[in-house]
């Protein structure tokens, strides 16, 4: 069976035109029989391997489900592009929808076997008559054998799910967990179970999300790389600003050097001109691109190994701060040094959050914006900074940009630091244009630094170093981008 369940769109529909049975069988003739080449195997499979073992000693005896996922429709009968679930791909690196993984107990251990769609080819009408996964609609895809090798991990057709998953829960005193929210036909097939099925699956899914807190070296490479050519999207969008008339132009440049050298942008980009960026998460993007105001550039390439960078730069858009813009960046600018030195093994996930605080407190005292003196402000019970500064300055960063969501509030939140974890440190001041407490000539300056730092074995790296903050650099840098684009229009 198909487990693809995207609103049960139709293979057909009422405007495809009818297979008279003279075309049909024209169009399983005289296909050239030659199989393609077998996949390379996908960089870092002893990685997945690896991660897979830690789940099986995790959940012994017990069968263990995690779908992929479906495409998701996006209007009617066209659907957004297909992006693996994150936990199954952490366990496998498989990139195709519908596929699911089951670790079957075997003794001490499981037996892992991923299901696929099989591949008929063209021997097969539905190569040409279905919209949603004949191969000339939507390209080829791997089949068994081909999945096998290219994620090495034995797999089976995936209409053979249900009868593997029925015997192996039908033995004596059979536990299962399954990821969940991902496939409702895989549910489906498990039966509800109740509260305690309930309980079961969340501590997998739990389980899952705090594997992820921990990356490892093939997870840091790939947040490098994604660094790498975030950094590059931001010197696009830098020569774009000399003529660039409004933020959509300026998403749509970062988006094409996401697209070019990754697999999308790792979530909406926030482009925020002037007053924009006092709204924290713009994405309209429809404003005008003015010289004199600010640019707030949040925004991230999800590479092709979908682990995704995070980072943010407020720019001056005539590549000059103003007085004002200066004051509030380099407030900014010193609440995110305070919170990085607070960053290392043992210290409070929050700690870098309360350092970065206390300095936004002191500065906004300086700038004769708090009613009140910042230790005033700074008291558990009052927090009136935080109208000037809404959010807390970090959240974990991986595959999701929001990583390991699921993971408890004691391990997370409330945790300690470990090495491995990798984190964004993000302090911000928005003046809102309508805000009395404000002087005028702050009003509409909204100012984000933000960077992705792994906490190492004696404190942290910064990856997104590479893409200068201090305002200097900053400026230099914004010159030295339209210098060189200056050269090569000569």
């Amino acid at each position: 069976m198909n487990t693809f369940d995207a609103n049960a769109t139709p293979i057909r529909t009422g405007y495809d035109s009818d297979v008279p049975p003279n075309l049909l069988e024209f169009m399983l003739k005289s296909w050239n029989p030659k199989g393609r080449k077998l996949p390379k195997v996908i960089p870092d499979a002893a990685s997945f391997r690896q991660r897979r073992a830690r789940l099986s000693q995790r959940f012994p005896g017990e069968v263990l489900v995690i779908p992929t996922g479906h495409r998701k429709v996006r209007s009617n009968d066209t659907y957004y592009s297909f992006r693996p679930g994150t936990d199954f791909y952490y366990l496998t690196g498989a990139f195709e929808p519908d596929c699911v993984l089951v670790l079957l107990p075997r003794g001490d251990a499981h037996e892992a076997l991923l299901f696929v769609e099989p591949s008929p080819g063209k021997s097969d009408a539905t190569f040409f008559t279905d919209r949603n996964k004949g191969e000339l609609w939507e390209g080829p895809r791997f089949g068994v054998g081909e999945s096998e090798r290219r994620y090495a991990i034995d797999c089976r057709p995936l209409p053979e799910l249900s009868a593997t998953l029925k015997a192996a829960t039908a033995l004596p005193n059979a536990k299962q967990r399954v990821l969940c929210g991902f496939s409702r036909d895989t549910e489906a097939m498990l039966g509800s179970g109740g509260p305690e099925q309930a309980k079961r699956d969340e501590e997998l899914a739990t389980f899952l999300s705090e594997m992820r807190l921990i990356k490892d070296n093939s997870e840091l490479k790939a947040l490098r790389s994604a660094v790498e050519a975030t950094k590059r999207g931001f010197e696009d969008v830098i020569a774009r600003l000399k003529t660039a008339k409004g933020e959509r132009e300026l998403e749509g440049v970062f988006w094409t050097r996401a697209r070019i050298e990754g697999n999308e942008v790792g979530y909406t980009s926030i482009v925020a001109s002037g007053s924009h960026a006092c709204t924290l998460h713009w994405k309209h993007n429809d404003g005008t691109i003015r010289k004199g105001d600010l640019l707030l550039l949040d925004a991230g390439v999800e590479g092709h190994s979908l682990y995704t960078s995070d980072v943010t730069r407020t720019l001056p858009i005539s590549g000059r701060y103003t007085r004002e813009q200066r004051a509030v960046y380099e407030i900014v600018l010193a609440a995110q040094h305070a919170a990085l030195k607070m960053v290392k093994p043992g210290n409070d996930f929050m700690a870098p959050n309360k350092a970065a605080m206390q300095v936004l407190a002191h500065g906004l005292e300086r700038l004769g914006i708090l009613p009140m003196s910042a230790a005033e402000a700074l008291r558990d019970e009052n927090q009136f900074y935080r109208r000037y500064s809404l959010h807390n300055v970090s959240h974990m960063l991986g595959l999701d940009v929001h990583d390991c969501a699921l993971a408890r509030a004691e391990n997370y939140k409330y945790g300690k630091l470990q090495a491995g974890m990798v984190l964004t440190v993000e302090p911000g001041l928005y003046f809102q244009t309508d805000d009395l407490t404000v002087p005028a000539k702050y009003r509409g300056i909204g100012v984000r630094i933000e960077d992705d730092i792994v906490v190492t074995a004696t404190g942290h790296r910064n990856l997104s170093a590479i893409l200068p903050r201090e305002p200097d650099e900053v400026e230099a840098w914004m010159q030295q981008v339209w210098k060189r684009e200056a050269r090569k229009r000569r």
